[in-house]
């Protein structure tokens, strides 16, 4: 049986552990540097993102974290979606698009005017599922980012 849900504190090892296969997928293991006890503050404590779970039988075969975000030019929020993965052995079978269902549905309800997410450039067989979904790709745009040492020296600049 598959079932979409809200991921609880419990699944925190859980999507640990399906994190650490998305970066080895994405060939960014040495980026991960969080931990079970993190994430578990950040997602389920201190609230700054969402996570829903793609299950199988009982046991959980990929995810997707997600934040609110906010736009100002059309005065509404939005979701990002930080993370989409399934394990390899579960693709093909319709989870990643019951995930983006899921994650549009919540949109919906929330009145969000945006579902936006990133993809390496390299993902031929992402952006190839997103397209089909109907997904446009913001190619007018550059992604920028202050990684936590540059976060720490701006802040420190002035």
């Amino acid at each position: 049986m598959f079932q979409i849900r809200k991921a609880t504190p419990q699944d925190t090892p859980v999507i640990f552990d399906l994190i650490k296969k998305l970066a080895v997928y994405e060939k960014l293991e040495k980026d991960v540097v969080t931990t079970v006890e993190e994430l578990q503050e950040n997602i389920f404590t201190r609230k700054f993102a969402e996570v829903l779970m793609a299950e199988e039988n009982g046991k959980s075969v990929g995810f997707a974290l997600y934040f609110y975000n906010f736009s100002t030019f059309i005065g509404k929020p939005g979701i990002y979606l930080e993370d989409l993965f399934v394990e390899h052995e579960y693709r093909g079978k319709g989870y990643g698009k019951k995930l983006l269902i899921a994650l549009a549905q919540i949109a919906h309800e929330k009145n969000c005017g945006r579902l936006e997410w990133s993809v390496l450039d390299w993902n031929t067989p992402a952006i190839d599922f997103y397209k089909s979904l109907g997904a446009k790709s913001m190619e007018e745009w550059t992604v920028f980012r202050l990684d936590e040492g540059g976060i720490s020296a701006l802040s420190e600049k002035y």
